[in-house]
This record gives C-alpha cells, sequence and structure tokens, in this order.
C-alpha cells in the first residue's frame, strides 16, 4: 500500500529527529486492528507508530486533555520483548523473543481525518500518551489464555472483554506484523521494545472528569484521571 509505506517513511524519519534531540525509544503501537477498521480505510493489515519516553505517563496521575481535538482512550496487552527480531520471522522465532505481557492504556486525539492513511501514519497515528503497567515473565512467548480486561469510570463498567485477542489478533502474530512492517520500512523491532498491541474493545471517548479505571486480569491494573487543567 502506497499510502502506507509513504507514510511509515515521513513517520520514521520523524521518529529519528525526535531521538536525536534526546528522546528515548520505548517500543512501538498496532492501531486500526479490527476487521471493520480496516475495511474502512481499505488496507489489508494493522498500521503501526511508535512510542517514545516522552509519551510515558505514571498509572494513578491526573493528564490534562486541553487544546485536544477529539480524546479517545485505548485499553491494550503490552508485549515486551527481549530479543531483537527480523522481518520474515518464523512464529518460533518470534514467541521465543517475547519476554512476558502487561496491561498498558493509550491516549490518542484524532486530530486529522482518519481516512488520510497517509498523513494517519506520517504523524504517528494519533499517539499522544501511553500508561505501561509492569511484565508478567510468567506470559513468556505471549500466552494470553484466560486474560480478560474490565475497564471502569471511577465504579461504573464501561466495557469489558473476555476475550481479547479475539479483537486484536493472536499475540505472536502481532508481533511478527510489527517486525515484517519495520523491516519493510527501513527500521525493526529491538530488544527492549514494547508492543502496544491495539485496544481490546471499541475506542473509548474520554473527557475531563473521568477517572478511567482498567484491570486486566491477571496482568494487573492500571487508572487515570482527566482534567482540563493547564498542563503542569
Amino acid at each position: 500500500d502506497a499510502r502506507v509505506a509513504d507514510g511509515m517513511a515521513a513517520q520514521l524519519k520523524w521518529r529519528a529527529e525526535r531521538l536525536a534531540d534526546g528522546e528515548r525509544p520505548v517500543g512501538w503501537k498496532v492501531a486500526f486492528s479490527a476487521p471493520a477498521a480496516m475495511e474502512r480505510l481499505g488496507i489489508e493489515a494493522p498500521l503501526v507508530g511508535f512510542l517514545t519516553d516522552k509519551a510515558l505517563i505514571e498509572s494513578g496521575s491526573e493528564y490534562s486533555l486541553r487544546g485536544w481535538t477529539k480524546p479517545a482512550l485505548e485499553p491494550e496487552i503490552a508485549i515486551h520483548m527481549d530479543a531483537d527480531l527480523p522481518g520474515g520471522a518464523d512464529r518460533a522465532t518470534a514467541a521465543a523473543a517475547i519476554a512476558g505481557l502487561g496491561p498498558a492504556i493509550e491516549l490518542a486525539d484524532l486530530d486529522v481525518p482518519v481516512e488520510d492513511v497517509r498523513n494517519v501514519v506520517a504523524t504517528n497515528i494519533f499517539q499522544r500518551g501511553v500508561i505501561l503497567g509492569p511484565m508478567d515473565e510468567s506470559r513468556r512467548g505471549g500466552d494470553a489464555a484466560g486474560i480478560t480486561a474490565r475497564i471502569y469510570d471511577r465504579d461504573q463498567l464501561v466495557a469489558e472483554q473476555d476475550d481479547p485477542c479475539a479483537v486484536v489478533g493472536d499475540l505472536v502474530d502481532v508481533t511478527r506484523h510489527v517486525a515484517d512492517l519495520l523491516a519493510a520500512s527501513g527500521s525493526g523491532v529491538s530488544s527492549g521494545d514494547v508492543i502496544i498491541s491495539g485496544s481490546v474493545v471499541p475506542i473509548l471517548w474520554v473527557e475531563p472528569g473521568q477517572h478511567i479505571r482498567l484491570e486486566l486480569d491477571p496482568l494487573g491494573r492500571l487508572d487515570v484521571q482527566f482534567t482540563d487543567a493547564a498542563p503542569g
């Protein structure tokens, strides 16, 4: 897809510039992995963006949405890598490179038209922030069996998913896709990278005053409270 290839070239150039300015790489994000989303955009595979330490948010913190266009939250499973993974790797190699799994929340701002695939990719697919929980080493190899997701706004259940991989796909295959796309774009998955694998429920639109909690059992819990205060 020329739109994706062109967008990835621009995105990775921007990433390189940011790393040169002092940001540290954290990993990668997967987006638009649901079949309906891919059909809407006319793409055949999920899109991939990058994460740096500038995006990291501590669980339990307050986070300002002031100035955002269309704030969104995505509860995700984080894939933690402890080996480099080249493009074209087989399933066994990809699984062996996964050190474990953990909970994640991504924050996004849909500030450009979704249908403009090239620009969406080039501007890093709406990425604004990410909350990462601890890694569960017992999930080495990408084993997601028995993981469930519950999302609350304060004490009110707002979304749930008893089989997250039914939404985002097999986590080993997700990892291979990221490695393949990055390799084709002149980059790659490295040891120490974290891959957030896509939202396990339909995107949640958020606004100041909400206090969102993700319970990704048995991996852990994360939460964030949104405000409209000027960023400190």
